[in-house]
């Protein structure tokens, strides 16, 4: 069964090792400088650089359409027969967007709301960036409904860094 898996920076290489992933989606701002993990191949490591943010900031990179369609060519083009992990720098708001964003992008038939929850119960901590959700929601053309999902779930408990967990696609 394929399986995504989201991590901080700090859990990235113990995590893409522990599952035996062969992909890597890091959405990071610019400045911070990532490694691809020991085994992953340069073209299964996609590099989206961004800050967490949802409002322009001056001299920060707000979360954009492009990284939105950038994350989902990448995630579709995974054959899906070893993991990929996302990460950001905490796990709690990039990386869990990303991973909501894939599942609904990869798993079109299954309900918002539903994995909205199911992220909930993975990830206390989850408080997926509002504005790549928002991205998405329109290149997706779910009519809100990822929005609204997340706005449901709403912020989740405080949290320096995010436990490492896998969401399955089924």
């Amino acid at each position: 069964m394929p399986t995504l898996h989201v991590s901080s920076l700090s859990k990235l290489n113990e995590t893409v090792a522990a599952v035996g992933a062969s992909h890597v989606v890091t959405l990071i701002n610019a400045a911070t400088m990532v490694e691809t993990p020991p085994g992953i191949a340069a073209e299964r490591h996609l590099m989206l650089a961004m800050s967490d943010i949802t409002a322009e900031i001056d001299g920060h990179v707000i979360p954009a359409s492009e990284h939105v369609e950038r994350l989902l060519g990448f995630v579709r083009d995974w054959d899906r027969q070893n993991p990929i992990v996302v990460h950001c720098w905490a796990g709690i708001s990039r990386s869990t967007a990303g991973a909501y964003i894939a599942v609904c992008a990869l798993r079109p038939e299954r309900d918002e709301g539903e994995i909205a929850d199911r992220l909930r119960t993975l990830s206390p901590s989850a408080t997926p960036n509002a504005r790549l959700v928002a991205l998405a929601d329109e290149i997706l053309g779910r009519g809100g409904r990822m929005r609204a999902a997340i706005e449901r779930i709403g912020r989740g408990a405080d949290a320096f860094e995010g436990k490492p967990f896998r969401f399955d696609l089924d």
